[in-house]
């Protein structure tokens, strides 16, 4: 039986979630363009997919539907219209020039949705596109792609955020991810399982990227601001869910751009109800500006330490706070390595990365259970468990099924 869609939390029982498992768009990835594609190493590919095996299989295990990506891409393009708009978002590439587009067109309206699917989330390489011509192929090194491989879709949190029933396809600021929202809209639109999802916040907006967002409770949302999601992104998303009823009080919350600080959820998780993990080496630094609907425009307050914000805008007396490691050394360590990005599965249970072993030993001395799964070749774009599933489906937070 089909289960409903909705999630209000960052820690209800998750019930359904999307991933997408690494593939051949990983194996594209070399010394020469990893940093373009925004990644720090260069993954094991095989080894990758057996550690995201053991991450899905851990979630079936606590009795989570688990949907693919890929799975649900191939159905979409079944369907005309969504093939139509997931080639435009490929041609839409002004590097192309009319003759090469012309051609690129021609190849991927003739391909099977399968193999179409592979095409648009591996890219097509110089080799691979035998009709190619004009004056950007003749230019092109055989080592180039006519189109760019989506490596970083293994992050499915980043493209997408659920809020109640309602969906948010997000706005990426970097090239190297654009045109990821396409395939991700498309499915929201065409796939018959989302079919009249209310659809709050498009990719034209401006920038916002799903790792910024958590839900703190019902009704109140926390995103991080800097340059992946804009202060305007912010508040747009903040007028379209204050529009709805989605939410009444949005936390903006400005963060560090550094390598591994890139999103709100890089420093900070729930564990709880009523806790996150957070690391400790920002803690005292991190801030949060309430927004609030207002009869014409959002009202934006004094900033406050974030627990405090937080804490007055869920309406409890403290937000528990866990530290990422156990001092400040093995703390930075562990933050690079995905420490701090857990995902939830219940209220008091997590799933992270084995490899943080001091601060999966800090969550579980507070009384958190932590799911281990392996992450060594995962890791090498810089997302944890978080980074890497969209919750599509959570109970309310000591409930037994969505409101």
């Amino acid at each position: 039986m089909r289960r409903p869609r909705g999630t209000d939390s960052e820690v209800g029982r998750l019930r359904t979630v999307l991933v997408h498992r690494p593939g051949p768009e990983l194996q594209r990835l070399t010394p020469r363009n990893a940093a373009d594609l925004l990644f720090d190493d260069i993954p094991w590919v095989s080894r990758a997919q057996e550690e995201h095996d053991a991450f899905a299989q851990a979630l079936r295990d606590r009795d989570v539907e688990v949907l693919y990506l890929t799975e649900l891409l191939v159905r979409t393009l079944e369907l005309p219209a969504a093939r139509a708009v997931c080639v435009d978002a490929v041609l839409a590439d002004l590097r192309l020039g009319g003759t090469l587009r012309r051609r690129v067109a021609g190849h991927l309206h003739d391909l099977h949705p399968q193999d179409l699917a592979g095409a648009l989330v591996a890219g097509i390489a110089h080799e691979e596109l035998p009709t190619g011509a004009g004056l950007r192929w003749k230019l092109m090194d055989r080592h180039d792609f006519v189109v760019e491989p989506l490596p970083n879709l293994l992050f499915t949190r980043d493209s997408s955020v659920w809020i109640r029933d309602a969906v948010a396809v997000t706005s990426f600021s970097m090239p190297a991810r654009r045109r990821e929202t396409s395939l991700i809209q498309a499915i929201y639109t065409y796939h018959p399982r989302f079919a009249r999802t209310p659809m709050i916040y498009e990719p034209e907006g401006e920038w916002i990227e799903g790792g910024d967002v958590l839900l703190l409770v019902p009704g109140v949302l926390a995103v991080g601001t800097g340059q992946r999601t804009t202060p305007a992104g912010v508040e747009r998303l903040a007028r379209r869910v204050f529009a709805v009823g989605l939410a009444h009080t949005v936390l903006a919350v400005p963060i560090a751009q550094e390598r591994a600080t890139m999103h709100l959820d890089t420093v900070c998780t729930m564990v709880d109800a009523d806790a996150v993990l957070m690391y400790p080496n920002i803690a005292d630094e991190l801030v949060g500006y309430p927004i609030t609907g207002g009869p014409d425009e959002p009202c934006v307050g004094d900033p406050e330490p974030f627990l405090v914000a937080a804490a007055k805008a869920m309406g409890i007396d403290t937000l528990r706070l866990i530290d990422t490691g156990l001092d400040p050394v093995t703390a930075e360590r562990e933050q690079w390595d995905d420490g701090n990005n857990t995902l939830a599965i219940a209220p008091r249970v997590c799933v992270a990365y084995e490899r943080n072993t001091e601060t999966n030993a800090r969550l579980e001395g507070k009384g958190i259970e932590v799911v281990r799964i392996p992450g060594s070749e995962l890791g090498s774009g810089r997302g944890g468990p978080r980074c890497m599933s969209c919750p599509i489906a959570r109970e309310p937070v000591g409930g037994t099924g969505l409101t």
